[in-house]
């Protein structure tokens, strides 16, 4: 998770985590980013880690909101998190067809 941090705080997101959860809403999302006018919420696990009954209720409600990205993220997954974070420039995405 500290990498995705480095790299949204980077490329200029703003960043929220709760790094002591147990007085917290029980399954909420590990990361807010916001960056002008977007805002992504994600989970992340473990490349076969699962997500909690709790947790799958706040990222299903979640993606309800318009405009808000919400992610589930794995290690697998940091070709699509450069992507969403902008650390790949689009013209690059475009070319590269990524």
């Amino acid at each position: 998770m500290e990498s995705i941090v480095q790299l949204a705080r980077n490329t200029g997101w703003m960043v929220y985590h709760t790094y002591d959860s147990r007085r917290s809403e029980p399954g909420f999302p590990d990361l807010v980013m916001t960056k002008h006018k977007r805002l992504v919420i994600a989970e992340i696990k473990t490349e076969k880690g699962k997500t909690t009954p709790a947790q799958d209720k706040w990222l299903e409600t979640l993606r309800t909101a318009r405009g808000v990205k919400v992610k589930l993220w794995r290690p697998s997954d940091w070709p699509e998190i450069e992507r969403t974070l902008g650390a790949i420039p689009q013209d690059f995405i475009k070319i590269r067809g990524i």
